[in-house]
């Protein structure tokens, strides 16, 4: 079990350069505007949502290279991306290369959601998964207060300072691309490749009680009752693909990135100075860590489903008052404390289960896509929403904003209550069974 949760660990390190990479932004935000005189449409369209427009392409085409060429091999070009894009998102001197080499990060992000979680969940045993793959989401998290602490620290020392925000990830990213070379392939992956004698090694040491033999056939058994042109969009995978697409429609739908994009300028709204608004955010980024741990910690105790129902009412009750907040002019410590109350509400619902889950609910052969499918629709929204919030903040106001985002959480506890499945505990074979069987009946 130790040596899984070193190579789960390895692969879930990517995350912690996913949250790194993602939040960081925020520190230079207002830096950048000044200096490259942007107006909020071409700021936050351009200069702060490229990342997450090549997060968006990662995420539609990150399944080819993770089946075709392994995930393995994926998580080593992620590595790659990442480094080239902290080196020259540092050097750029004008908003158009920075862009370019903002999308080449968020390539290797999009690539990185769905081999991280693919690899995990076809490594670990399903008594716990959940807690695995969790790894992905307790790094990504880890990342965020990294990005939090390192723009405070680093907000100070000149007129580059935005320089050294963006460069400093090229350490870490370089060190996991080294790691990458230390974790075996996917046993699951080697058997749909025909590569059954590498498999096997890697299975025994796996899994020394299981039956390598079984895992083959039952492998082989769902290859050979599935359609070469069988599609995620086939009518008996309908429940999986709404599954996966309401889970990443209402994740972001909460305002996650939008929050986590323009903490510091959230807060200066609220009412806070510039550098009490760059240390609030080192706060957010220590609730986001530890409310993450705990939710994984209990995601395969309680169950997906359970911690989604606590992070519904938990987003419902703080994003409502954080719009009161803005509307009555609350000022001072309470906004803080609200987007505090949110971020836990997130870190333990939504943030803990969401890699868990889109990797779970689709069978071996359409995994990819189908995790493909789900993370695309998170990042599509994670790019157009936070592009909006500068104009947004400007034309309706804040208030208003995060009162749509209450009103979308409340759906979300419907869809909790009413359509979403639990799935802990379960082999990922007899799971696509059971969800093929719901959708057919």
């Amino acid at each position: 079990m130790r040596q899984i949760f070193f190579w789960s660990l390895v692969a879930a390190l990517a995350g912690l350069l996913f949250g790194f990479d993602t939040v960081v932004i925020s520190g230079a935000d207002k830096k950048l505007q000044s200096l490259w005189k942007s107006s909020d449409v071409f700021h936050g369209s351009v200069v702060m949502a490229m990342a997450l427009w090549g997060t968006v392409v990662g995420a539609l085409f990150g399944a080819i290279p993770t089946q075709h060429f392994g995930r393995k091999k994926t998580l080593l070009w992620v590595g790659v991306f990442y480094t080239v894009s902290a080196i020259g998102s540092a050097l750029a001197n004008d908003p158009i290369s920075f862009a370019i080499f903002r999308f080449i990060g968020g390539l290797g992000v999009g690539a990185s959601g769905i081999a991280v979680p693919a690899y995990i969940s076809e490594i670990a045993p399903p008594k716990s998964r959940g807690r695995l793959v969790g790894l992905y989401q307790s790094s990504l998290v880890l990342g965020i207060l990294l990005a939090f602490i390192s723009n405070y620290l680093l907000s100070d020392i000149g007129e580059n300072s935005w320089r050294w925000m963006m460069g400093v990830e090229a350490f870490p990213a370089f060190l996991y691309t080294l790691l990458c070379f230390v974790i075996p392939k996917s046993p699951r992956w080697l058997i749909t490749k025909g590569s059954l004698e590498e498999a096997k090694i890697i299975y025994n040491k796996i899994d020394s009680e299981g039956s390598f033999d079984k895992l083959v056939d039952e492998i082989n058994k769902s290859s050979n009752n599935q359609n070469n042109n069988e599609s995620i969009f086939d009518k008996k995978y309908r429940l999986p693909i709404k599954l996966a697409f309401l889970v990443a429609f209402f994740n972001q739908l909460s305002g996650i990135n939008a929050f986590l994009y323009y903490a510091p300028r959230i807060f200066e709204e609220g009412g806070l100075g510039e550098s009490t608004s760059l240390l609030s955010s080192i706060g957010i980024g220590v609730t986001n860590l530890v409310f993450t741990l705990i939710g994984v910690s209990l995601i395969d105790k309680l169950g997906r489903r359970t911690l989604m129902y606590y992070g519904s009412f938990g987003y419902i009750i703080s994003l409502s008052l954080v719009s009161c907040a803005f509307f009555l002019k609350w000022e001072g410590i309470l906004i803080p404390m609200f987007l505090f109350i949110f971020i836990a509400s997130h870190a333990i619902g939504q943030g803990a289960i969401i890699w868990v889950y889109i990797s779970e609910i689709f069978p071996n052969h359409l995994r990819n896509s189908g995790q493909s499918f789900g993370i695309s629709v998170h990042w599509i929204l994670a790019a157009i929403i936070p592009s909006l919030v500068p104009l947004l903040f400007a034309s309706i106001g804040a208030g208003v904003v995060f009162s749509v985002f209450a009103g979308f959480m409340i759906l979300q506890l419907a869809f909790v209550h009413f359509m979403m499945p639990e799935t802990k505990g379960i082999s990922l074979e007899e799971l696509s069974k059971k969800l093929i069987s719901q959708n057919e009946t």
